[in-house]
């Protein structure tokens, strides 16, 4: 084969790895330009941003308002009353109110109605719910807050349908107050697999049929993308065929509840465009538990994941 002198090759290789690592920059320059427009535009509006104060209590609540809104973060989920007055000084917003909850001993055991485990399946637990949501939803409403978390409670040996039926009489109880106040009741979609053994609302198809049952605008779910995921999978088409039922959004990496990045098996991408495309108004909270040592990193690239 024959060959190039020596110093015409030379020249011609440099002037090839030149023109080669000029395209490439170039190349490189036009992905960021790109990769950050698309930032900013989703920021500024296709998905409304907020994040679980739970998740970053290593944070005071002012520490925490001050960090994100550098990064498009609009508001702050799972508050309690004694939070709104530090939430509204930072004009920030509270998307969905923290669950009120009232320690009670039964039979020599200890019961905290209106928690995870103790909420609406149960008729015995009505009138203390009706107590103490009533303050807490005219405080929200005061405060211009629209959605407050509720919970089914656990089975316990109660079958779905029992638990269904008892969780309408509960609801219906509580709607003439939500509607009084304009607030949105939303029970949490939560996994009975690995983290809340035993609850009730744990399949979108029995939170729908709930919904149904109720027959109010008033009363709605938080999908929990990273429950739901556990537990029934198929996340893009439920949004699709149940999203009239979903008040309220959050994340979370599976497994683990981490990051939402490549490092768990969610794209999270095309499931903010899928809650996109249903006309979605409301927030998407994250609500994953960073496991790297600059949590607000994390936060701020779960910002730029779902601003699509």
């Amino acid at each position: 084969m024959e060959t190039l002198p020596a110093s015409p090759r030379r020249s011609f290789l440099a002037k090839s790895s030149a023109a080669v690592a000029a395209i490439v920059a170039s190349l490189n320059e036009r992905f960021s330009l790109a990769e950050e427009a698309a930032k900013k535009e989703g920021v500024s509006g296709k998905i409304h941003h907020s994040v679980s104060r739970w998740c970053f209590k290593s944070f005071s609540l002012d520490d925490l308002c001050t960090a994100v809104k550098e990064f498009g973060v609009e508001a702050i989920d799972l508050l309690d009353p004694s939070d709104f007055e530090t939430v509204r000084k930072h004009d920030m917003y509270c998307p969905m109110v923290s669950a009120p909850s009232r320690a009670i001993e039964v039979d020599g055991k200890k019961k905290n109605i209106g928690s995870i485990p103790h909420g609406l399946n149960r008729l015995e637990n009505h009138d203390i719910l009706l107590e103490i949501y009533e303050p807490l939803l005219k405080a929200s409403a005061d405060a211009g807050f629209r959605n407050v978390i509720c919970f089914s409670g656990n089975r316990d040996g109660m079958d779905d349908e029992q638990g269904l039926k008892n969780c309408v009489i509960g609801i219906k109880r509580l709607l003439p107050l939500c509607e009084k106040h304009g607030i949105t009741l939303t029970m949490e979609l939560l996994n009975s697999k690995r983290n809340h053994k035993d609850y009730m609302c744990d399949l979108s198809s029995w939170g729908a049929e709930l919904c149904q049952a109720v027959g109010s605008e008033s009363f709605k779910l938080l999908y929990d993308i990273y429950h739901m995921q556990i537990m029934e999978g198929d996340v893009i088409d439920t949004i699709r065929e149940r999203h009239q039922y979903f008040s309220h959004y959050h994340t979370g990496g599976v497994p683990g509840r981490g990051e939402i990045d490549d490092t768990q098996e969610l794209h999270y991408p095309a499931i903010m465009r899928a809650i996109v495309e249903t006309g979605y108004q409301g927030w998407v909270g994250q609500e994953f538990v960073p496991k790297r040592p600059d949590k607000l990193q994390s936060l701020r690239q779960a910002i730029e994941i779902c601003s699509v």
